[in-house]
């Protein structure tokens, strides 16, 4: 097959596989079919990577769809975090299938869902046309919004209309950025199946219009950053993730947040060749990077609900991100490395903290308190996972928060690094005190007994050994690709 034929299996991958859930006849074959159809998607992105690494970028549809270093790295985040999911998926629901709370009905419904979001990601990372990319993000909010609620009540549908809401203002604040990023380019007179292709607007951005572009990129990074959660737009991801099923706790934290800082630093090199004054998009990354850490170290120290902790946590990282690529040079290495990091650890933390949910009957950290003892399995992911969301060495966050430090010392950005530490220290004294309570404090509660298979227990170690790992070595290919994702994102030849 040919790398054409590789990217549309990629992206139809999902799509069969909806279709194959929606044909099973029981809740089990559902949840089974849905693994399959993930790893299957799973090993066309796989294939796919490969040959970019091989050549640099593989494109398909006349160049509509392109897949280069930038893209993917958040590919491969983005299939780590699915597949992880959906193997932990099956765990995680079974007491709801074995007391019928998970119908066939409904477990048709998650998985199709399941499928369009992985579609919809999927067209946002492959997509070399900046309005179809527009619209993939939009459909991702369209998808997703239903999987918060699931399981049904009050506060899921609030949450799930909130989210609603909120990303679809983000969104149209995005889709005005993209008007004003064609309107930049409409003096370059490319023929119109070419108009928005990144990959030709790329070639020509020192002859936009400064001023449409700048413009451009202030509703893209507010529309964008909404979906991503960066603060002060970031009010609807506590609630979404305090009221959905724990494995979409793990997408919307690990790929989806991802995906929509993705679409930012598409256009981070189109502004800063355009706009004669270097630096001026790095500038606003800082501002709202740094913005978001600290509101979430804020709401962090009076947290005690152990999802929303975790949600507060993801505004958090991704501001880390953010930092990272507003330093520019070798900050951008680190952010994309740190978005790796992140995507690693956050599902093993909402795993953990879904199943110790169905124990305790509460997602309370003060409930909780002893879990390390009642739920050896769980109770050891999140500590586990804790820990490395708080930057504890020698795990992986240590290293990019590490190497983002550096960054900010190497280019004399002392009010950043500051900035940057005392959030992060605020971060990591809050939540290792919740860690402290949950590893060996008194017991308050008795939980249900713990059920963890084989698979689970997989998950946790081979998560927590690769967040070990990747703190202490990074593989040469990874490194690499990684490298050449950064030099796409700061412009370089």
């Amino acid at each position: 097959m040919t790398a054409s034929a590789f990217l549309w299996a990629l992206l139809l991958a999902p799509l069969a596989g909806g279709l194959a859930c929606l044909a099973c006849r029981t809740a089990r074959a559902v949840l089974r079919a849905t693994v399959l159809g993930v790893l299957t998607a799973a090993l066309a992105a796989g294939i796919c990577i490969g040959m970019t690494r091989a050549s640099g970028s593989i494109a398909a549809a006349r160049g509509w769809l392109c897949l280069d270093a930038l893209s993917a790295v958040h590919l491969l985040v983005m299939m780590t975090v699915f597949t992880t999911s959906s193997l932990y998926m099956h765990g995680y629901f079974q007491p709801e299938i074995l007391d019928g709370a998970l119908s066939l009905k409904v477990a048709r419904r998650f998985s199709a869902l399941w499928f369009g979001a992985l579609a919809a990601m999927t067209l946002v990372l492959l997509s070399n046309n900046i309005g179809i990319m527009w619209a993939g993000l939009e459909a991702t909010t369209l998808v997703t919004a239903f999987l918060i609620c699931i399981h049904r009540s009050s506060a899921s549908v609030e949450a799930m209309w909130k989210y609603l809401i909120i990303c679809s203002v983000g969104v149209a604040f995005a889709f005005m950025g993209t008007l004003l990023a064609a309107a930049a380019a409409n003096g370059l007179h490319l023929p119109a199946s070419e108009a928005l292709l990144w990959t030709r607007l790329r070639e020509h951005a020192g002859e936009f219009d400064p001023v449409l572009m700048k413009a451009a990129f202030v509703f893209l990074l507010v529309g964008y950053g909404t979906k991503a959660g960066l603060a002060p737009m970031h009010s609807w991801l506590p609630d979404a993730h305090s009221q959905a099923p724990a494995p979409v706790s793990a997408v919307f934290s690990g790929c989806m947040l991802n995906a929509a800082l993705y679409c930012v630093m598409r256009y981070v090199p189109l502004v800063e060749e355009s706009s004669g004054h270097a630096g001026w998009s790095l500038r606003l990354l800082l501002l709202f990077g740094l913005a978001s850490m600290l509101t979430a170290a804020a709401f962090i120290v009076f947290q005690h609900d152990l999802k929303r902790l975790l949600a507060y946590s993801s505004v958090e990282h991704l501001g880390i991100i953010a930092v990272g690529l507003g330093l520019g040079g070798a900050g951008t290495f680190a952010a994309l490395l740190h978005a790796l990091n992140h995507a690693l650890c956050k599902p093993l933390s909402f795993f953990a903290a879904g199943r110790l949910g169905q124990m305790y009957g509460t997602h309370d950290v003060r409930t909780m308190a002893g879990a390390l003892r009642a739920a050896p399995v769980w109770g050891k992911a999140l500590f586990g996972g804790l820990l490395v969301l708080i930057g504890a060495a020698p795990f992986a966050a240590f290293l990019s928060e590490f190497l983002i430090v550096r960054a900010a010392a190497s280019s004399g950005s002392y009010w950043t690094m500051g900035l940057f530490l005392a959030a992060a220290g605020i971060v990591f004294v809050a939540v290792l005190q919740r860690a402290i309570t949950i590893a060996w404090g008194d017991p308050v509660a008795k939980p249900n007994v713990e059920h963890a298979d084989v698979v689970d227990k997989a998950l946790v170690l081979v998560s927590l050994g690769a967040l070990l790992v990747l703190g202490l070595w990074i593989p040469g290919p990874l490194w690499r690709l990684l490298d050449d994702a950064a030099r796409i994102v700061r412009g370089a030849p």
